[in-house]
């Protein structure tokens, strides 16, 4: 299954640049990369990054990261994917865009 990870543009190249990240300042605080299913991504978008300008959405296979990851509770009873190691560039399946629109963030549209 697809899942999604929202990066502000550092963070991005930090991946890029050193092979492996463990995620943004609160996944580190909360010891997880958070991550979100397609039904979740434009709501944490829209909670946690509603004013961060353009971003990058990246793709990764939930199966392919077992048995590091976990589906928890959080955000009104849903199950949330939560990987507990540092997330490797092999994990990403792809990555895009995620421009800030008037609206919000714009999100591609054959994202599965």
């Amino acid at each position: 299954m697809l899942i999604y990870k929202i990066f502000r543009p550092e963070e991005w190249q930090s991946l890029i640049d050193h092979g492996e990240t463990e995620g943004a300042p609160i996944d580190v605080t909360d010891g997880y990369i958070h991550f979100s299913t397609s039904e979740q991504v434009r709501e944490t978008a829209a909670k946690h990054f509603a004013n961060a300008g353009d971003l990058i959405l990246v793709a990764c296979d939930s199966d392919a990261m077992k048995p590091d990851m976990k589906w928890e509770v959080s955000r009104g009873g849903a199950l949330f994917p939560h990987l507990y190691r540092l997330m490797q560039m092999d994990d990403v399946i792809w990555h895009k865009p995620l421009s800030q629109g008037d609206a919000g963030h714009i999100f591609p549209d054959d994202m599965t």
